[in-house]
């Protein structure tokens, strides 16, 4: 079967180094008991250590997976197995389908004819009564911003009693107040707030050392709250900042009315997913507009498993309408449309250019989490215990575990290279990074 995948796009789908390499191994039609696919979907059973083999699966069409084996990682090795080998065309054309392959597909179909169905019937209910559904919407906001702005001033209170006190003395028990104070951001609806502070308890668990991060992180939820008590004077792009600072997602709804559409050729320039708490899964894709040249963020959740919606290869190009989110620096966007992926070239820029970019995002925005970089001849060098990206505009810190540095460093052959990462105004994390070889672009991608 001929497939439009790479092996080393499909490598780049695996949550960290070790599945990759897991997967690697798994790569042989002698690890499984049986093999096939088609045009939409590949599968397989492969030996595991119970007496019953694990079943793996891909909706090709989705780069989508599934597999009854238990481990918490998605894809998971055996099916990152199944599209390495898909790319070396090692997978035989098979018909009919197996059953469970068969009852996936149809439920996956089921799920979106049902999601599609509930959109059309809330958008028929908003249609029926506009003026209804607006005070609605409008009643459920102003309590939302009232609760907000109840634990935002009780935020600031304690941000101000942990200054009097001391971050010297941090221990045991300041470090469950900091996580009771957290929880109580939860229950005032700004679940982003919890997250900041929880960030900030475990730095001080690094000792005073993080100190000067852990001021400037509260020294922005103070900022923040400030700017939640004087809203009704905020431009609709600040407040739009403020809004997203704590985590108050905007619905569709709301970003029909308020966000703005752009169509064009995207390229894929890195992603990376992480583990958040309870099996939570956060994945960030970063495009490249071709003709606007603007940048865009697709950031999504996954729980449990369940595998994202849609996969993204890292160096296609695929026509594509978003939508981005409102604000000072609009990155994150939603997909209203897309079309088929094809091979790109990279794009990258000069570093002094990147940097002078990224200064005035944050600039613009001081809440902003990440803004992407793609740097020309950059040579990773270590440095101490750390790592840096040697450029001609000068040197940036880069957050590497020390593994995935020697392997960029071994790739880069101490040359320059084209690195791809989100800088978030401290260190760059590289996501990906490629060099010339010959005509080809030879590539490194940090989970690999």
């Amino acid at each position: 079967m001929e497939s439009a995948l790479t092996a080393e796009q499909a490598l780049a789908l695996a949550p960290d180094a070790s599945s990759a390499k897991a997967a690697t191994g798994l790569a042989s039609a002698t690890q499984w008991a049986s093999l096939g696919g088609d045009a939409e979907a590949l599968w397989g059973e492969c030996k595991g250590s119970g007496a019953k083999p694990y079943q793996a699966q891909v909706d090709l069409a989705a780069l989508v997976t599934r597999c009854s084996c238990p481990s918490r990682k998605f894809p998971c090795k055996h099916a990152l197995a199944l599209l390495l080998m898909h790319a070396r065309a090692a997978i035989p054309a098979a018909q009919p389908r197996p059953s469970w392959v068969e009852e996936w597909l149809a439920s996956r179909r089921d799920r979106a004819v049902k999601k599609e169905q509930t959109a059309a019937k809330a958008a028929a209910a908003q249609a029926a009564d506009p003026e209804a559904a607006a005070a609605s919407a409008a009643k459920r906001e102003a309590v939302r911003w009232k609760r907000i702005e109840q634990g935002g001033a009780e935020l600031q209170r304690w941000i101000a009693d942990q200054f009097c006190r001391g971050l010297a003395s941090f221990g045991p028990a300041q470090r469950g107040e900091w996580q009771a104070m957290a929880a109580r951001m939860v229950d005032a609806q700004a679940p982003a707030l919890a997250g900041q502070l929880l960030a900030a308890t475990e730095a001080m668990g690094e000792g005073l050392e993080a100190a000067e991060r852990v001021i400037e992180r509260l020294g922005l939820l103070w900022l923040l709250g400030e700017a939640v008590s004087r809203r009704q004077r905020l431009a609709p792009a600040r407040l739009a900042d403020v809004r997203t600072a704590l985590g108050w997602v905007y619905d569709k709804d709301d970003l029909a009315a308020l966000g703005e559409t752009v169509a064009d050729r995207w390229q894929v320039q890195g992603q990376c997913i992480e583990e958040r708490e309870d099996r939570l899964f956060e994945r960030r894709v970063w495009l490249r507009g071709e003709t606007s040249g603007r940048d865009a963020l697709l950031h999504d959740y996954a729980y449990g498993g369940r595998g994202w919606e849609q996969q993204w290869l890292d160096g296609r190009r695929i026509a594509a309408t978003l939508r981005f989110f409102p604000g000072s620096v609009p990155l994150r966007a939603l997909v209203l449309e897309q079309g088929a992926g094809e091979a790109a070239p990279r794009w990258s820029q000069d570093a002094a250019e990147a940097i002078e970019r990224a200064s005035q995002a944050f600039a613009a925005n001081p809440w902003l989490g990440y803004w992407p970089m793609s740097l020309d001849a950059a040579v990773p060098v270590r440095d101490g215990d750390g790592w840096q990206a040697h450029t001609p505009a000068g040197s940036l810190r880069l957050a590497l575990a020390d593994a995935a540095g020697w392997r960029l460093l071994a790739h880069s052959g101490g040359r320059g290279l084209k690195l791809m990462g989100e800088w978030d105004g401290r260190a760059l994390r590289p996501l990906a990074a490629w060099r010339e070889r010959g005509d080809e672009l030879a590539g490194w991608m940090e989970a690999a």
